[in-house]
């Protein structure tokens, strides 16, 4: 996909001047409300005077029952979205809610503090922020997306986040994914702002405003939803024409995951859009068939019928998920 290209040469140029739109925010914090009640945000990615993080947080602060939102800013001192990171000093803004009774974030009430440093959330500054936050919501670099995800689960935080859907194969992801302690949220955006003076493939012009299509961009989080308890429904039956069996390993292929059989036991083989429907009740994570030496969790690589596959994860199902049979009509609305 073009979307897929795009954000893999991204990562390669380290170009991580990609800015999530308030729909796609508003999209997917619409599920989570329950669990900021009294908490600590933080937005550590992000330009906190025009960032859609913060304006989101600040202006449904009292609605969510916020306790203190913190958002940071690299290297950014100039009212502009794309400011080049060009100034050697960062600031950081606190806000803790409505003082004077208009319901909206006023300047006077948004406290502005400025770090001695660059504003790097690997900084000291960045860290003590991070250690007082119960709630991490951004959307961190594209290209230092292990790293971020590897402080949040150091300092043991609750985080919502976005990223690549394929990070879920890398060998730093995969065994927080296969020990449940992280998964996908519900929505997947696909258009991010861009610089007005940037190009390339894959931009679309919208009132003006440019923006880089993606095709496989997903949120990340370890709070707990309700679609992570749905069972997915299982309708077809075990047959070697749908689920060949890898030439490799001893697992059957299902793809698409609508070819999983809810007759069949053993292991396994889903593509990673399975997440969108995983259910840690239902199914169990073994390992994953990507190159066979990147992890212990990398089995083998995906040979099937002679060919190398996408990336499949390797899963075994946990209880009995069948469709029961129709039951016999009740008597009394039987046709006569």
């Amino acid at each position: 996909m073009a979307g897929n290209k795009s954000l893999n040469a991204a990562i390669k140029a380290k170009n991580n001047e990609f800015y999530t739109r308030l729909e796609d925010i508003e999209n997917e914090l619409k599920y989570y409300n329950e669990h900021f009640k009294g908490k600590v945000v933080l937005c550590n990615c992000d330009d906190p005077r025009v960032s859609n993080f913060f304006h989101y947080f600040s202006y449904n602060f009292e609605k969510l029952g916020i306790k203190k939102l913190i958002t940071t800013c690299y290297k950014s001192q100039e009212r502009d979205l794309f400011s080049m990171n060009k100034s050697n000093k960062a600031i950081y803004l606190i806000y803790e809610g409505d003082k004077n009774g208009k319901n909206v974030p006023d300047l006077e009430e948004i406290g502005i503090h400025q770090f001695k440093g660059d504003g790097d959330f690997r900084s000291y500054e960045c860290i003590e922020l991070l250690k007082q936050a119960d709630i991490v919501v951004t959307n961190p670099p594209f290209s230092l997306f292990r790293e971020y995800v590897a402080q949040l689960i150091e300092f043991d935080k609750k985080f919502l986040i976005i990223g690549n859907q394929n990070a879920i194969h890398y060998k730093e992801i995969f065994p927080l994914v296969k020990k449940n302690e992280i998964w996908t949220g519900y929505t997947y955006p696909k258009l991010f702002r861009i610089p007005d003076n940037a190009d390339g493939k894959s931009i679309k012009v919208i009132d003006g405003i440019k923006y880089q299509q993606f095709g496989n961009i997903c949120w990340y989080t370890n709070l707990d939803i309700k679609k992570r308890h749905e069972n997915l429904i299982l309708y077809k039956n075990y047959n070697e024409l749908d689920n060949p069996r890898y030439d490799n390993f001893d697992a059957i292929e299902c793809c698409p995951t609508t070819n999983i059989p809810c007759d069949y036991d053993g292991l396994m083989g889903v593509p990673i859009t399975f997440f969108d429907k995983y259910n840690p009740e239902q199914f169990e994570i073994i390992g994953i068939l990507n190159h066979g030496c990147d992890s212990e969790y990398d089995l083998a690589k995906p040979i099937l019928h002679g060919k190398e596959k996408f990336t499949r994860i390797i899963i075994r199902r946990k209880q009995q998920t069948t469709i029961p049979m129709a039951a016999e009509p009740i008597e009394e609305f039987k046709k006569e």
